[in-house]
C-alpha cells in the first residue's frame, strides 16, 4: 500500500476515519499525543513503504542524522559559541538535501539520499540549529523534536512550521471554544483544497495544459506562449495552493494552526509584495535565516561600505539559492536571478518615490497599473520556472 499524501480520495477516506477519534477527543479537552504518534506511523508508512520502500529507509537514516546533529549542537551550544562549529553544523544538516539533488544528475544513487519532503524537513532542522545558536533555543525535547520534523500533514508540501511555535501548541492545553474555531477552519480549508486541486487544477492541467503545450511546440507563437504561461502559472497556483490548503486543514484538525502558504497573491502591487504573499512560509523562511544573515555578516564583516550594494547582494545570493533549490538546470537558476532583478529595481523605484514624495500619484488608478505588471512579472517568472523555453530552444 502506497499513497502520495492528499494525492487520492483514498488517502482523504483513511484521514477522516482515524481523525475522528482524536477530534471527539479535543471536544472533550484532551489532546491525546500518543494517538498523533500513531496516526503519524500510519501515514509515514502509507507514504513511504511498498515500491518506494527505499524512501523509508532513507526517511529513517535522515531522522537519525539530523536528530543526532541538532542534539549534538545544542550540547556543544551550552559550552561555546564557535562559528566554526556553527557553519559546520548547518552544512552537515544541508549534506543530505545537497546529495539528493546532486547525485541524480551525476547518475549516482538516484533514490538512496532522496525521499518525499527531504526539502521541507531540512528547512526545519538548519532551523532549529540557527535559533539554537542565538539563544533563541535553549532545551530540545528529542520526542517533540520528532513529532515537529515528521508531522504527517506538512511532510510533502509544507508549509515550513517553527519549532518553538510547535512545542507551544504541542504543550498547551486543549481550550474546547479555541479548538472548535479551529475545526470549522480546518473543514472549510480542506474542502477549499478539493475545489482548488482536484477541480481546477485538474481541468487545467489534464484538459488545457497538453493541448496549450503541444500548440506551443508545434507554431512557437507568441500568441501560444501567452496562453501557455496563463495557464501554466494559473495551475501552480492552484495545485500547490490546494496541497497547502489540505495540509493546513488537516493541521487544524489535529490542534495545531500551521501557518498559512498563500493569501490572494495575484492580488500583489509588487513583486515584494507578492513574496508576502507567495509561498509564505518558504520566503519568510529564506527572509529570517538566509537574507538577514548574509545581510547581518556583510555588514559586520564591512565587506562593502554601501548598505544597498549589501542589500542587493543579498538578494542575489538569496534567490540564486531559491533557484538551485527548486533545480540545478539552467532555467531554475534563470528564474532566482530574475526574481533579484525584480527585487532590485522595486527597492530602487521605492528609493526613488521617497526623493520625489508626494509628487507621484497613488490612487485606485495605479494600484491596479501596480497589480496589472506584477502579476504580469510573476507570470513571466512561470514561464521561466516551467522549463518550455528549453524545449522550444532546444528542440
Amino acid at each position: 500500500m502506497f499513497m502520495i499524501p492528499y494525492e487520492t480520495p483514498y488517502y482523504f477516506v483513511f484521514l477522516a476515519i482515524l481523525l475522528i477519534p482524536y477530534v471527539v477527543m479535543m471536544l472533550l479537552g484532551k489532546r491525546m499525543v500518543w494517538y498523533q504518534t500513531l496516526i503519524t506511523l500510519f501515514f509515514l508508512y502509507i507514504s513511504f513503504a511498498g515500491p518506494h520502500i527505499q524512501q523509508g529507509i532513507a526517511l529513517i537514516l535522515y531522522l537519525i542524522w539530523q536528530t543526532v546533529l541538532i542534539m549534538s549542537y545544542l550540547g556543544y551550544r551550552k559550552r561555546k559559541n564557535s562559528g566554526v562549529v556553527f557553519y559546520l553544523a548547518v552544512v552537515l544538516a544541508i549534506l543530505p538535501l545537497a546529495i539528493s539533488k546532486i547525485f541524480p544528475i551525476l547518475h549516482i544513487a538516484d533514490t538512496l539520499f532522496a525521499f518525499l519532503g527531504i526539502s521541507y524537513l531540512t528547512f526545519k532542522s538548519v532551523q532549529m540549529i540557527m535559533e539554537t545558536r542565538d539563544g533563541l533555543i535553549k532545551e530540545i525535547n528529542v520526542f517533540h523534536l520528532l513529532q515537529f520534523l515528521v508531522f504527517f500533514p506538512t511532510i510533502s508540501s509544507g508549509p515550513i512550521d517553527r519549532f518553538r511555535r510547535f512545542e507551544k501548541e504541542l504543550n498547551a492545553p486543549v481550550e474546547r471554544v479555541k479548538y472548535i474555531e479551529l475545526l470549522d477552519k480546518g473543514t472549510f480549508y480542506i474542502f477549499l483544497g478539493f475545489l482548488y486541486n482536484f477541480l481546477i487544477s485538474y481541468i487545467i492541467n489534464w484538459k488545457l495544459m497538453p493541448h496549450l503545450q503541444g500548440n506551443l511546440l508545434l507554431t512557437g507563437s507568441l500568441k501560444d506562449l501567452l496562453l501557455y504561461m496563463y495557464a501554466y502559472g494559473f495551475n501552480l497556483f492552484f495545485n500547490f495552493a490546494g496541497y497547502s490548503l489540505f495540509a493546513v486543514g488537516t493541521s487544524y484538525l489535529l490542534g495545531y494552526e500551521t501557518p498559512m502558504n498563500f493569501h490572494y497573491p495575484f492580488r500583489a502591487e509588487s513583486i515584494k509584495d507578492f513574496w508576502n504573499r507567495w509561498h509564505m512560509s518558504l520566503s519568510f523562511w529564506f527572509r529570517d535565516y538566509v537574507y538577514m544573515r548574509l545581510t547581518y555578516l556583510m555588514v559586520k564583516k564591512r565587506w562593502f561600505k554601501n548598505r544597498v550594494t549589501v542589500s542587493n547582494l543579498s538578494y542575489l545570493g538569496l534567490f540564486l539559492l531559491m533557484g538551485l533549490w527548486h533545480g540545478l538546470t539552467w532555467y531554475y537558476v534563470a528564474y532566482g536571478l530574475y526574481h533579484a532583478t525584480l527585487i532590485i529595481i522595486n527597492d530602487a523605484w521605492i528609493r526613488y518615490k521617497k526623493k520625489r514624495k508626494d509628487k507621484l500619484p497613488s490612487n485606485l488608478l495605479t494600484r491596479g497599473l501596480s497589480i496589472f505588471i506584477t502579476f504580469h512579472a510573476v507570470m513571466l517568472g512561470f514561464l521561466i520556472f516551467s522549463g518550455i523555453l528549453d524545449k522550444l530552444w532546444f528542440k
